[in-house]
């Protein structure tokens, strides 16, 4: 038995309670998305269960024979779930998922302590991984920001000075963006895993303690920046024990897909693949579950809705990327063996109408599919965890220690 899970990165469905206390009243990334559009054209996930989940309130939502609404009769189980960890990141969202809940969360932060910066690039320094700096500058930035419009912002002084940008958002992270051809992509690279090592703190009072850590390389010209796809996530390595983890040691194969291998540190992953886009994502997917392909669980990562759409408020972009992968959900679905099961699912919100860029406080949808298996209402979940627990209890290993199995 092989079970797949597809994370599609931010895509949410609908506000939790306590999304207030996040900034993020009102958000849902789908119903939001349909609501701009006039439509979301996703039949494929409309005839799995979709439409059927609480609170999932779009209009038009034909299945493939025509049917509007919810459907009668639904081809995978489907439900919502709220995140238990209080945070909206994809470290912590992916960790949950992973049935690892983080208490307290990753810490946050609107600018880090000089001192902190003083002594990484001080740590650069010795490695020489950046020219000395013109017109003293030491660092752009440190604030929280978009990626797209921080080098639009700063790109020009970066290019003068040589100086790394660093900034923040609402959620958990350290980002350093650089010009390819003033920062070399290798010492940005270097840059970011120094880093990492300082951003550890301690984990449990969290002071230090950043989700991740991102290189976002650009190139261009004043005016004409744009990021290339040379990004790279340093996770802290997760804080406890893993379905990743508990699987390897039973002896299971185990294949992260996408950005799965950064998010926890390549920790119980036996094989790794990492792709640059949805499409390369899907079709690794695929490839995985061809015939003679036997890793026990596959987990992708779909990382375009919220990198590309979601934190560039892009709701067309976003509407367009859901209905690609519904186009090619159907070959998902036809490389799957009679005793395989897939769940797809998401990590926090993104949601591309509101005015901030940061992740959105909202539930996700889940939808499991396996061939003979009774299509129910799973109805909301407490904790994304239950992935985790589904996965272990189906595999013969009995309960895992949070959440409760679909099954």
């Amino acid at each position: 038995m092989r079970i797949c899970i597809i994370v599609l990165d931010g895509v949410g469905i609908g506000a939790m309670p306590d999304a207030a206390d996040y900034g993020d009243e009102g958000a849902h990334t789908l119903g939001n998305i349909y609501a701009k559009r006039g439509k979301l054209d996703l039949p494929n996930l409309y005839a799995m269960g979709l439409a059927n989940i609480t609170g999932f309130g779009l209009g038009d939502t034909r299945g493939p024979r025509g049917e509007a609404g919810g459907l009668a009769k639904p081809t995978a189980s489907y439900g919502r779930m709220a995140a238990k960890t209080r945070a909206k990141d994809t470290t912590s969202g992916h960790w949950e998922l992973a049935g690892l809940i983080m208490e307290p969360p990753f810490a946050t932060f609107t600018r880090f302590p000089d001192e902190l910066l003083a002594e990484w690039l001080h740590l650069a320094g010795k490695e020489r991984l950046l020219q000395p700096s013109k017109n003293g500058a030491l660092w752009l930035g440190n604030y929280p920001a978009s990626g797209t419009q921080i080098i639009d912002d700063l790109g020009e002084a970066h290019m003068r000075t040589g100086a790394p940008i660093v900034y923040t958002s609402a959620d958990s992270v350290f980002q350093v963006a650089a010009h390819e051809e003033i920062i070399p992509i290798q010492a940005q690279y270097r840059l970011c895993q120094l880093a990492r090592e300082l951003l550890t703190g301690d984990v449990n009072r969290n002071d230090y303690v950043v989700g991740r850590v991102i290189a976002r390389p650009f190139i261009g010209k004043p005016g004409a920046f744009a990021r290339t796809k040379n990004r790279r996530d340093y996770a802290v390595p997760p804080v406890g024990v893993t379905l990743l983890d508990a699987l390897q040691a039973k002896g299971r194969q185990t294949l992260g897909i996408g950005k799965i291998e950064d998010i926890f540190s390549n920790r119980g992953i036996a094989r790794s693949i990492h792709t640059k886009s949805n499409t390369d994502g899907i079709n690794a997917t695929i490839e995985a579950l061809e015939p003679g392909n036997d890793e026990t669980l596959i987990f992708t990562n779909l990382v375009d809705f919220d990198m590309l759409y979601g934190h560039r408020n892009d709701p067309e972009g976003f509407a367009k990327a859901l209905e690609y992968f519904d186009s090619r959900l159907p070959e998902v679905l036809a490389a799957l063996r009679p005793d395989d099961l897939l769940i797809i699912t998401s990590d926090h919100g993104c949601d591309p109408t509101t005015p901030s860029t940061d992740h959105s406080r909202e539930y996700v949808p889940v939808l499991v599919y396996g061939e003979g298996r009774q299509a129910v209402d799973l109805g909301t979940r407490s904790t994304l965890a239950d992935v985790a627990a589904t996965v272990y209890k189906v595999l013969g290993h009995g309960a895992w220690p949070v959440g409760e199995s679909f099954l």
